[in-house]
């Protein structure tokens, strides 16, 4: 009987069971049939440019500066070609905010995630994007990103899905900053005794586009200053202007790859309603200027509800440095106006360098949008950084709880997938500072330190916390603005405060109830940060300042986990030191 009455129903079964995993799985089918491979086949060499209407060298991609945007839709596929036409030097690329789930050899950080490319090889980054958002691409060895290396990367929703918001039309800007001096003389001054600090940079880029001596708004009134402008930089350097129409309302998604500044942006007569944070939703918010760090991106709702028979100043200006580069300027063009009738105004002032207040304020206002994943409660594992200037041997480094750190030639992926050794240091780095007895507030009493390249090895999918502890620089009276920035995850910032951090009087303080998700967290100076996040994405991941000089003077540490669970790592990123010997057969 049991027989008789199964082979009745078997074939209704199916169909029902056919029938529902349809369902379940239409979703992902739409997707996997929307989602496409991008291709894209670069070359990456030295050009003369004139990023502010003076003549210098920059690095190009196919001869452009910026390199090209990507633009793909979330469940694409992206393969990048690139080829190293650069003569005497190697070259990665980072595609900062990507997290490279499944594919952390993509990752593009030498040493860490693959070897340099070398002079006329080719490397292919593939890679799926899975989430929506404002992101870049950037060099990730040496100064590359100084010297000009980076572009704007954006991912769409997928086919069928709507943002949390509306908008008219899309604006997009890549800041950045530029120097005169080549990056090879400030490299060499960072590791030169006496110490050459790379200073202030000539001229702040949007689009990479300044105006060196020769500000736009130097003669408001008039267009003398436009004229000549684009008579000493031709179109290389003219600034790209923003055209709009009246009474619309757009998206300005905004990115930060500066190798030093951090920026506040603002926009004439304008506010400006914050939407977006590194690809996540936040709770909007309006300001009327915002602070953006390197390596943060945004996006904001602009309303062009201003009188339209005005131009109006979008400026950049420096925050967190005694500025003394001039501002960034470009002009929002209200059609039908000519774009080269200046603003009646003057450009918005950039709020006081050292008013942290005006920044901790925006800072807390940043929440996530309802709907957020939300953080675990409780941590697995708590490691506390501080950040120091110290000496080694009369250099000056930057270190954390006293460790500087120092990339290794065997990439750490590699090595330790392959159980290598001898490629890095297997002494755990240390997990805290000596909290009762250092004074943050003033300099270092013994400012030596030691150099080091061990690895915080982290549970998978543990809850892992970070502070980030700000302390005085070598000087008196100087603690500096540090952007940190984590490769391969999101994490939730659970707070920030001033002072030392304690846990007995601080963790009441934490949010872990609308935390916005981030991958780069500002710490102001003399205080902290607090980090969450789960450990959850196999591979190797640097989280290091994001002021470029600061991570080449040893301002990171290296994160692994579930390494043991990739099934293979691609060869071409492992052909140097000992998985370079490994995959060609000589002994290690």
């Amino acid at each position: 009987m049991g027989t008789t009455c199964g082979s009745k129903i078997d074939p209704l079964y199916r169909y029902v069971r056919a029938l529902v995993i349809c369902f379940i799985l239409l979703p992902c089918i739409q997707l996997s049939l929307g989602a496409k491979t991008r291709h894209f086949k670069w070359e990456v060499e030295y050009k003369y440019w004139s990023p502010d209407c003076i003549e210098n060298i920059v690095m190009a991609i196919n001869g452009q500066f910026p390199g090209p945007t990507i633009r793909a839709k979330v469940g694409d596929t992206i393969s990048v070609e690139l080829t190293n036409k650069l003569s005497t030097e190697g070259v990665v690329i980072h595609w900062h905010g990507i997290r490279q789930i499944g594919t952390p050899w993509a990752d593009g950080t030498a040493s860490i995630s693959q070897c340099a490319i070398n002079p006329g090889e080719t490397y292919n980054y593939r890679f799926k994007v899975d989430k929506p958002g404002t992101y870049f691409y950037h060099g990730h060895l040496g100064m590359q990103r100084s010297a000009g290396l980076y572009g704007s990367l954006i991912v769409d929703l997928a086919e069928g899905e709507k943002e949390p918001f509306y908008y008219d039309g899309e604006l997009n800007l890549l800041l950045s900053d530029w120097w005169h001096k080549n990056t090879h003389d400030q490299e060499i001054g960072l590791f030169t005794n006496p110490f050459r600090w790379v200073g202030e940079s000539q001229s702040l880029l949007i689009n990479g586009r300044g105006q060196y001596n020769c500000s736009l708004a130097a003669k408001f009134s008039s267009n003398t200053s436009i004229s000549q402008c684009k008579l000493r930089g031709t179109e290389q350097c003219a600034p790209k202007i923003l055209h709009v129409l009246p009474n619309k309302t757009y998206r300005l998604r905004l990115a930060s790859a500066t190798s030093l500044a951090s920026l506040s942006l603002a926009i004439g007569n304008h506010k400006m309603l914050v939407v977006e944070a590194d690809g996540n939703y936040v709770q909007p918010f309006e300001v009327d200027d915002l602070d953006i760090y390197s390596g943060e991106s945004y996006s904001v709702l602009l309303t062009t509800n201003q009188d339209p028979s005005n131009n109006y100043w979008l400026s950049i200006g420096v925050r967190g440095r005694l500025p003394q580069t001039p501002q960034g300027l470009t002009i929002l063009n209200y059609h039908p106006n000519s774009a080269s009738k200046l603003p009646i105004s003057a450009p918005p002032v950039t709020p006081v360098w050292n008013d942290y207040n005006h920044s901790k304020a925006f800072t807390n206002k940043i929440l996530a949008l309802m709907g957020t994943p939300k953080p675990p409660i409780n941590h697995d594992r708590r490691i506390i950084l501080l950040n120091t200037q110290n000496k080694i041997d009369g250099y000056t480094k930057w270190a954390l709880n006293n460790v500087s750190l120092v990339l290794p030639p065997t990439p750490y992926l590699g090595s330790i997938k392959y159980g290598l050794k001898n490629a890095f240091d297997q002494k755990n780095p240390p997990e805290n500072f000596d909290s009762i007895n250092y004074d943050v507030t003033k300099p270092p009493v013994n400012p030596n330190s030691t150099y080091g390249n061990g690895v915080y090895m982290l549970g998978f999918n543990t809850t892992v916390d970070v502070i980030l502890q700000n302390a005085n620089a070598l000087s008196a009276n100087v603690s500096e603005i540090h952007p940190w920035h984590l490769h391969g995850h999101d994490f939730w910032v659970l707070g920030y405060g001033d002072g030392k951090f304690s846990a007995d009087k601080d963790e009441k303080k934490l949010n872990l109830k609308n935390p916005p998700l981030r991958n780069s967290a500002i710490i102001f100076p003399y205080g902290w940060t607090a980090l969450r996040f789960v450990a959850d994405n196999p591979g190797v991941w640097a989280f290091h300042c994001h002021i470029e000089p600061h991570l080449h003077m040893g301002m990171g540490v290296i994160f692994a986990e579930g390494v043991d669970r990739l099934s293979t790592i691609p060869n071409e990123g492992l052909t140097c030191g000992l998985t370079g010997k490994m995959f060609s057969g000589q002994k290690n």
